[in-house]
């Protein structure tokens, strides 16, 4: 019901024209009873059979706009519910993407959201108008003949009571195919993503194994549906077919003996008919709206999913930003401690570099500062104010993040560079690749700016990803600039450029680097060496080669210190 408060009013003009439509189809029978019954006594007929026409033309325009309308509301609807659940996904905790696959969440907003469609046109006001025209049909049985109403009423309800056990078994069954088609999704997603190396490593036979299994699966799930829905279908039919026999039979002895007319025998009968056949879609209708349940269901799981949390109120204090870490500690789960009482201060206009061998916990580090996570002991410090009493919002506008990855979105370099300064000038934008020295993929291409980059970035290579990355949040100029292993996929010459880009845009900035290459960060105001988890070391480059021996084992394997 909250996805179709937005359309109320449609729903409401829906529902009359159904009524209306429902009350002008009943009167039909008793028309043409007046009809049979004139023509037998050999009266004037003329009128009754012009309002007959008029009735049934009436009903045809009354459908074909409710139709019209019940489309265009089921279509709003879909829209209304992926709306929602974009807006939804995209505001997940983190942590909520680390566990959940990809294509499984895509599916939801796809697949899942179609299924919602038939829930309005196949299902709630066609349940609906059916119930009308099933109690409208059965008062005026009763009121014609009770004998035939409940001779008739006895093989329905036989029907209708074998079609609804196994139309009740429909939204277990659709949530289990919503699901396989998810896993489906996740397959394909996966091996699309990775379609490079997958063909490096001749692996499309084993990919395709996968996606296969899954689909498999979906074919299965699909088919258990179908095999119920099928069963729907045939018992409701052998009770209409059963009933209407024996309506005739007793029908016809009733006529026999004078007890009623042919007249009443056939509006009898056109009840029926109207009693049957939206009993009948009443029933399919309840089965399509079983299967929109089913989908609806997978949808209101993630969206039961707590957003990311943003109770912080308080404002940054004024004056220079520093950044500092006390006494931090940090698991991701059940697993183990990642980080154990990390203590250490970036001054406001300094550079810090985080050095360590791998699973240190550097680029965690970095994760605590944008509150993609929040610490389980201690605190971490921005501008003097623990982040946790930031507005989230707040505290990324005065963050500039380049992740590990540097992910480059689908679309064009504007769009890119746009990302976090959508009013910047083509000016700023040029100046900021200018300052990564990646003018040259603008001057390659008569499309400059427009350029487009591919998925992922794939027709950029490595290092101009990572140099685009990193221009995008230059762009924003903001106080404090995190960067985690900016120079890892650049060459000796841009990783000159770019540490010279870095300086420029460093001076009265707080900057935190997350870095391997010990050449890029050995003018670093401040070196952190951290192993296991903790801070084992502080001190600048020189300090570190006399007094650190992970620090200098680690410089001399890259050729730093003799």
């Amino acid at each position: 019901m909250p996805y179709l408060r937005d359309h109320r009013g449609t729903l409401v003009v829906v529902g009359v024209l159904s009524l209306a439509g429902s009350v002008t189809t009943l009167a039909q029978p008793l028309l043409t009873r007046q009809v049979l019954d004139g023509l037998q006594a050999a009266r004037a007929v003329g009128g009754t059979v012009a309002v007959l026409v008029a009735v049934l033309a009436g009903v045809a325009l009354l459908n074909a706009l409710r139709d019209f309308l019940l489309q265009r509301t089921a279509e709003g609807l879909v829209l209304t519910a992926r709306r929602r659940l974009t807006r939804h996904l995209l505001r997940l905790p983190i942590s909520e993407y680390d566990r959940r696959r990809t294509g499984d969440l895509l599916s939801r907003v796809g697949a899942d959201s179609t299924l919602l469609r038939a829930v309005v046109t196949a299902g709630l006001f066609e349940t609906v108008t059916g119930v009308v025209m099933v109690v409208g049909a059965a008062v005026a049985m009763v009121l014609l003949d009770p004998v035939l109403f409940l001779t008739a009423g006895a093989g329905l309800a036989l029907g209708l009571t074998i079609a609804l056990v196994f139309a009740r078994r429909v939204r277990p069954a659709s949530e289990a195919a919503q699901a396989r088609i998810g896993e489906m999704t996740s397959a394909v997603e996966r091996a699309l993503t990775a379609a490079r190396t997958i063909r490096a490593s001749n692996a499309e036979e084993r990919e395709l194994a996968t996606v296969d299994a899954s689909a498999t699966e979906a074919y299965r799930a699909g088919v258990r549906i179908a095999k119920l829905q099928a069963l729907v279908g045939p018992a409701s039919v052998a009770a209409i077919q059963g009933a209407f026999l024996l309506l005739l039979g007793v029908g016809g002895a009733r006529v026999a003996a004078g007890t009623i007319t042919v007249g009443d025998l056939v509006a009898f009968v056109l009840y029926l008919f109207f009693l049957v056949m939206p009993l009948g879609q009443a029933i399919h209708a309840y089965t399509q709206l079983q299967t929109g349940l089913g989908a609806l269901q997978r949808m209101e799981d993630v969206l039961a999913v707590p957003l990311e949390a943003d109770t912080g109120t308080r404002a940054p204090t004024s004056g220079p930003v520093a950044v500092a870490f006390d006494g931090v500690t940090f698991g991701y789960g059940p697993d183990g401690v990642v980080l154990r009482d990390v203590t250490f201060t970036v001054p406001y206009g300094t550079r810090t570099a985080l050095v360590g061998p791998s699973g240190a916990g550097k680029s965690t580090l970095l994760q605590l500062v944008e509150r993609f996570y929040d610490v389980t002991g201690g605190a971490v410090r921005v501008a003097g104010v623990d982040v946790r009493e930031l507005p989230r919002t707040t505290l990324r506008g005065m963050l500039g993040y380049v992740e590990q990855e540097a992910p480059v979105l689908a679309g064009t370099l504007r769009e890119n560079l746009r990302l976090t300064v959508p009013d910047a000038t083509e000016a700023q934008m040029l100046a900021v690749l200018d300052a990564v020295n990646l003018t040259d993929i603008v001057a390659r291409t008569p499309e400059g700016l427009d350029a487009q980059v591919g998925e992922g970035g794939v027709l950029l290579s490595g290092g101009e990803r990572q140099r685009l990355a990193i221009a995008r949040t230059l762009l924003a100029a903001p106080p404090i600039l995190l960067l985690d292993e900016p120079t890892s996929n650049l060459d000796a010459r841009n990783e000159v450029a770019l540490r010279e880009a870095i300086d420029t845009v460093a001076r009265n900035r707080t900057m935190i680097v997350v870095a391997h290459r010990l050449s890029t960060v050995v003018d670093a105001d401040q070196i952190v060496v951290m192993d296991g988890g903790r801070v084992v070391a502080t001190g600048r480059h020189e300090e570190l080669t006399e007094t650190s021996a992970l620090y200098r084992e680690l410089a001399t394997n890259q050729l730093l210190v003799a």
